[in-house]
Order: C-alpha cells, then structure tokens, then sequence
C-alpha cells in the first residue's frame, strides 16, 4: 500500500491562542512572580496560550450546558417522563451537568435515587457561574474543589466521566491525592485533569508532582493530563497496568522518554496517543499491538521510532520544531497499515524508511 505523507505546508491555520483569555494572577502570585524576575502581564499571557492549546486537544465532555432547560408543567398535567422505567431515567440525567443532574433528585420520589444509581459524568467547569468564562479566579476555583469533594463524596459509583481542568491543584496536593484514590476505588473511566499552577515558573522548577495514585486506575479507558509534572516511575510498582486504556493524552507534562515508555508498555488495547506541548531528552518508541492513531503537536523528540505497530494507520506530526538545531528523526520499521503521515517539514524532521533517508 502506499503512505500519504503531507507536508508542513498543508497544516490548516488555528486560533489556539485567542481561545482563553490572559488568566489573571492573584496579588500575592503577581508579587513572587516580579520577584522571579517575570513580567506578570507576560506570564499571564503565555500561561492563556499554553492553556488555550491544551484545551484544543482535550477530548469534549459528553455532556453541555448549552443545552435548554424547560419549565415545569401545569400542575394538572400527568407526569408521563416519571413513569419511564429506571434505565430511560438514568439515561436523561447522565446527559445533564451535574447540578441539574443532583437536583432531579428533588423531583418526586420516584427520581431520588436516579442520580446516585446513574455512572457519575463531573465536569467541574460546569459548576462555575455562567458569567464566570474561561479565566477562573482562585476564588472561583476554590469555591469549584469544595464542590467537586461534595460530590465525588455523595456519588456511590461508578464515575462515567470526570473533566477536572478549573482548579489551582498545587493549593490542594493532599486533597487530590483523596479526589483520585476515590476516583480509582469507585471505577473512574475516563479522566481529564489539567493543573492550573500560577505564576508559570511554578511548573517548571516546582517539585508538586502529579500524584501516583492514577497510575492505580485499572478501569480507565481514556487519560489527558494536562500542565503537570509526571511521577517518577522509577518506585512505581512493576505490576502496574492499565487494561482498558484505550486513548491517552499528554498535555505539557513534564516527563522523561521512559516515563511514556512505562504507559504505553502496560497498555495492550491503547489506540490513540496525542503528546502536546511537551519536550522529550531522547525519544519515543513504539512497539504496540494495537495502537492506531499518534499525534505528535508541538512537541520535540530527537527521535520517533515506529518500531513494531502493526496497526499503526496514521502518525501526525503537527506543529514540529528544532531544538539547538536538532531535527527529529522519524525511523519508520513495521507499520504495514500506516497510510498517513505529516505534517513534515525538511527544517524540523528527517524521515526514514528502513534503510532510505529523506532530508
């Protein structure tokens, strides 16, 4: 068969930055931030853009509250929905925000047990005011934590769904610690978690590491994470194993090659990869059975070897720069499927096919 390859020129125009507004510092943060020798104006804008490109690669919630919500009903009409059996009602609260969804529970009798016995779908934007926006203050966002440990308290179980991208975490390290060994224990299956830390040098040289406890979250079947630094895996139990993971995203997260290497090697039904934003010493290796599907954007590796992917139909690399003048070198081995691949560019990459070259 043959490879589409596409060209750096081909990569369609975005609004990455423009999609989050700068996120406002509060005046103690200002102050440790000029005190770091950092413009606060700067920071916040370089920490909307970093923001705003991790959100573009986020996976969208299954839920919105967009959506309208209608009045009640005369009081003499019949309440048909109440009599629709259990699975029909859990089915229309699994698709509301989680307030309208908690609050069913004060619609009769027949509806309150309906939420606790539904899979848990948390999107902890949602609880935001509607005027809130995008930028969160740190009032809003401690207002949003309290709130998220309430519910994920109250909710027996299983989690559906937990998007977690509104908090300033590093104020609350031993909480999250409890949010995600709660997450684990009452069956979480797909987890979005982006950190919020202010001023920006708190992520680069701050040792608040993203705790390990997610590496115990055998029923996860999709993972991004976002604006972290990764555990070191290195103490991490060899038994550790993701089973159903079948889709993992890697958003500024501070790692090393063999940090990826340990998730991808405990992964056996992982199909898609997207790495964003991120900078890697070595490289990427992959070996997989099943994998279908990298994004690679804006990120740098010194080296991409596509090793033995027998499934592998497209490999994305969207956004590619050179760092100290090193291009990435992109060896490709067996990858029978593979029929995409770009965006390239002669500046960033250098492509091989077996024992063929192209500069």
């Amino acid at each position: 068969h043959s490879t589409e390859i596409v060209p750096t020129a081909a990569l369609p125009a975005t609004a990455m930055d423009t999609r989050v507004p700068p996120v406002p510092m509060d005046p103690a943060a200002a102050a440790k931030s000029r005190r770091d020798r950092h413009d606060p104006e700067e920071m916040e804008g370089l920490f909307s853009r970093m923001l705003s490109r991790t959100r573009n690669v986020l996976p969208d919630p299954p839920v919105s509250v967009d959506g309208r919500l209608f009045a009640l009903l005369p009081h003499d009409s019949v309440d048909s929905i109440s009599r629709l059996p259990d699975v029909l009602l859990g089915n229309i609260v699994s698709r509301l925000p989680v307030k309208e969804a908690a609050r069913t529970a004060v619609l009769s009798r027949r509806w309150r047990g309906v939420w606790r016995s539904t899979p848990l779908v948390l999107v902890d934007s949602h609880i935001l005011p509607e005027d809130a926006g995008t930028a969160v203050a740190r009032a809003d966002a401690r207002r949003i934590t309290s709130a998220v440990s309430r519910i994920l308290a109250a909710h027996p179980g299983p989690f559906r769904c937990v998007h977690l991208t509104s908090c300033y975490m590093e104020e609350f390290n031993g909480l999250l610690r409890r949010w995600l060994q709660i997450l684990a224990d009452k069956g979480i299956e797909e987890l979005i978690l982006v950190n919020r830390p202010m001023p920006l040098g708190c992520l680069l040289h701050s040792t608040f590491f993203l705790p390990s406890t997610f590496l115990g979250m055998t029923t996860l079947t999709c993972l991004y994470l976002g604006l972290w630094k990764f555990p070191d895996t290195a103490s991490v139990k060899r038994a550790t194993f993701f089973p159903n993971l079948r889709e993992l995203g890697l958003c500024t997260v501070l790692m090393e090659s063999k940090d990826l290497d340990f998730i991808l090697d405990r992964s056996p039904v992982l199909e898609t990869l997207c790495v964003e934003s991120n900078i890697f010493k070595l490289g990427l290796r992959l070996v997989s059975q099943s994998i279908r599907c990298v994004k690679i954007i804006l990120s740098f590796f010194e080296e991409i070897a596509v090793v033995d992917t027998p499934c592998l139909e497209r490999l994305i690399l969207s956004g590619g720069w050179t760092k100290d003048g090193v291009c990435t070198k992109v060896k490709i081995g067996h990858a029978p499927k593979l029929h995409s691949l770009g965006y390239l560019d002669s500046e960033n990459h250098v492509l091989e096919f077996g024992n063929t070259v192209i500069k």
